[in-house]
């Protein structure tokens, strides 16, 4: 009888590991895939200790790490614990059974916590329990062979319950919460260091594109971009004033977002692209029937840029009947729409633009006074190319970068042609620039862009510098162009120098390219380039 009920004993206890490692599996099994979903470490780690208490049954699971001082351990995540429980929990690292576990690197085991003078109950989360029923594990979480945390629990049973399953498992969890938190450091360091390399290329990229989404770092540039930062501040009327393709509209853009009005609308309108009889109404909007082919309201310019910014381009050919009306909208902030009689009131902010001499027109009549002088409360004067050359480069490269992307292509730039362009006087201005960098891109068929591709009117004479690649050597056989041939093109010139050169040494090629100091392979280029051939006798 006693052997039945040794054996019912050992099949009783057998059954119950069975289930204990059963469990076991299933709650390492849930969290390990917690881990390897984690986005947020504290949401993860909370949910890997709710895991204890829902497979497990352990109550009150504690994780308590390292603070940033050092010097305490504080409880970074918790199940059954609320947040002010949570924050009383803060231990020396000599205090308590915390305090045991971690200097130790020991797991310790209290079968009765009321009963263990070590235990400190700091967070009074277990007031409410059976003070007999309740058992205390901690275990060390270590890493790289350092103790950086106590894992705890606590347990509901009697004191004849062995802990060693328990202390077994949580020491896994351990080393797994371990390899969780180095894993989470790593992606942290990465981060950082991420994010100061981006810091870096920004402050490496400011130079080259300034806040405001303007190319350049010349001493011209600088100074606009210090007018723009302390205009936007103000509504005052500005007037930007440059030639053609300087960047007027970017600068009132750039003005505008800097601006207290920069969440309103920014509304551009060219005063010379429109006929007069429809500017007005594109302006200032018009009433039904208000002449022939209204057939319903239309809100104006203005109305639209109520609140915000409205941008005048080509100011200088604004018709003259029409200035009146827009000084009354400067001076009061009033207009009336075409064919109608209510007067409307607007916030608007006006920048106007022009690459017209204002002055000179306001001598000649074609442009009021009292508008200019209502204009010119802030002119802003915006550098030609010419006057900006170190920025040539950096546009450059922002224009092909572009254009490659565009056109699916990879071009790049030869020494000569990047030093041609730079010393080019571009009165287009950047607009100019900008053009031919994307027809030089569509039209290339090759890799590298050379000065032989750009177009002709860009090498003739008076024009800009000339590269070395395209000055003949001179020597004494070599005629010095007269004042009747020096109106001829530079590339009627070098065909001349070079069909000279060539009869003169017989058409033999090595000779010629010796004479005029190029290489054969760039004679023959020219060769072929002007389709010089050997003449048949």
């Amino acid at each position: 009888m006693l052997k039945h009920k040794e054996k019912d004993l050992v099949l009783a206890e057998s059954s119950r590991t069975t289930m204990t490692s059963a469990l076991e599996l299933q709650a390492l099994h849930s969290i390990v895939k917690l881990i390897g979903s984690a986005v947020h470490l504290d949401t993860a780690l909370s949910s890997i200790l709710k895991v204890l208490n829902d497979t497990l049954r352990m109550e009150r699971a504690t994780l308590g790490l390292l603070d940033e001082s050092g010097r305490y351990l504080t409880i970074r995540a918790s199940y059954g614990l609320s947040i002010e429980e949570e924050q009383r929990g803060v231990y020396g690292l000599d205090e308590g059974i915390y305090g045991q576990v971690f200097s130790t690197a020991s797991p310790f085991v209290v079968p009765d916590v009321h009963s263990e003078p070590l235990f400190l109950n700091r967070t009074g989360s277990r007031a409410k329990i059976s003070k007999e029923k309740i058992s205390f594990i901690g275990v060390p979480v270590v890493l790289s062979g350092k103790t950086v945390g106590v894992l705890s629990v606590d347990r509901l049973f009697g004191s004849d319950v062995s802990f060693e399953e328990d202390v077994r498992f949580l020491t896994v969890l351990a080393t797994l919460i371990a390899q969780f938190l180095n894993l989470h450091q790593a992606i942290r360091q990465d981060r950082e260091l991420l994010v100061q390399e981006n810091l870096s290329l920004k402050e490496k990229l400011h130079g080259r594109y300034h806040r405001h989404q303007i190319i350049g770092q010349s001493k011209a540039m600088q100074e606009v971009y210090w007018s723009i930062e302390r205009v936007a501040l103000s509504s005052a009327t500005v007037l930007l004033l440059g030639e053609s393709g300087t960047g007027k509209e970017l600068v009132a853009r750039a003005i505008h977002d800097a601006s207290p009005r920069k969440d309103r609308s920014f509304i551009k309108v060219n005063c010379a692209a429109l006929p007069e009889n429809l500017l007005e109404s594109e302006l200032f909007g018009h009433e039904k029937g208000a002449f022939t082919g209204a057939v319903m309201a239309r809100v104006g310019r203005f109305e639209q840029a109520d609140g915000g910014t409205i941008f005048l381009d080509e100011m200088g050919e604004l018709p003259f009947l029409l200035q009146a009306k827009l000084l009354r909208v400067l001076q009061e902030q009033q207009f009336e729409r075409l064919g109608a009689s209510r007067t409307q009131s607007v916030d608007v902010r006006i920048i106007a633009a022009t690459n017209v001499n204002l002055e000179q027109a306001v001598a000649q009549g074609t442009f009021r006074n009292d508008l200019y002088y209502r204009l010119n409360v802030v002119p802003l004067n915006l550098p030609p190319l010419r006057k900006r050359r170190d920025d040539i480069p950096l546009l450059l490269d922002h224009f092909f970068r572009a254009s490659n992307k565009r056109n699916n292509k990879t071009l790049r730039m030869s020494r000569d042609f990047l030093d041609f362009l730079t010393g080019y006087d571009w009165p287009g201005n950047v607009r100019e620039l900008q053009n031919l960098v994307e027809r030089l891109v569509i039209l290339a068929v090759s890799d590298v862009l050379r000065v032989e591709d750009l177009p002709e009117y860009m090498l003739r004479p008076g024009t800009g510098w000339i590269p070395p690649s395209l000055e003949l050597a001179v020597s004494p056989h070599v005629a010095i162009p007269t004042q009747e041939n020096s109106r001829k093109s530079l590339r009627d010139l070098e065909r001349e120098q070079v069909e000279t050169a060539l009869h003169r040494n017989g058409w033999v090629q090595s000779r010629a390219a010796r004479e005029l100091g190029l290489t054969q392979r760039q004679m023959g280029y020219r060769m072929k380039k002007f389709s010089l051939h050997r003449p048949e006798y």
